[in-house]
């Protein structure tokens, strides 16, 4: 009879545990799910644009945000970044195929937020009133 391997730490994270605090998994799902990331792909799902144009559809996100989140999807592997070689530079974000997949799901989220937003508000509105009681 064989005996039983305990799992490895990297056996551990192919999976990913996103519950376990040293998951890296964690810091993507921030990545995915932070307003920004979650409003950038949303946008994205439509297609392509430039940064002034994310900004523009994006209504109060700063530059710097904007920036900053557009750089953790790239990294994650979320969005490709495309620079032409022109002058001024032009810059365009796409969605990768794995961006895509993420971006549907995200969709999904928003889309169910949008439809129920009615008794969302209700529910919090009798939060607020309860705890000023």
């Amino acid at each position: 009879m064989s005996e039983i391997q305990p799992l490895t730490l990297t056996d551990k994270l192919s999976r990913g545990n996103v519950l376990a605090k040293e998951c890296p998994s964690r810091e993507i799902l921030q990545d995915v799910t932070s307003r920004w990331g979650v409003l950038i792909l949303f946008t994205l799902l439509k297609g392509t644009h430039r940064f002034s144009e994310l900004r523009k559809k994006i209504t109060g996100i700063s530059e710097k945000m904007l920036s900053q989140t557009l750089q953790s999807l790239e990294a994650d592997g979320f969005i490709l970044r495309i620079a032409h070689p022109v002058i001024p530079p032009h810059v365009e974000y796409q969605l990768t195929e794995q961006g895509g997949i993420v971006a549907q799901k995200v969709t999904e989220l928003v889309n169910w937020i949008e439809l129920n937003i009615s008794d969302i508000l209700i529910s919090k509105n009798h939060y607020a009133e309860g705890k000023s009681k």
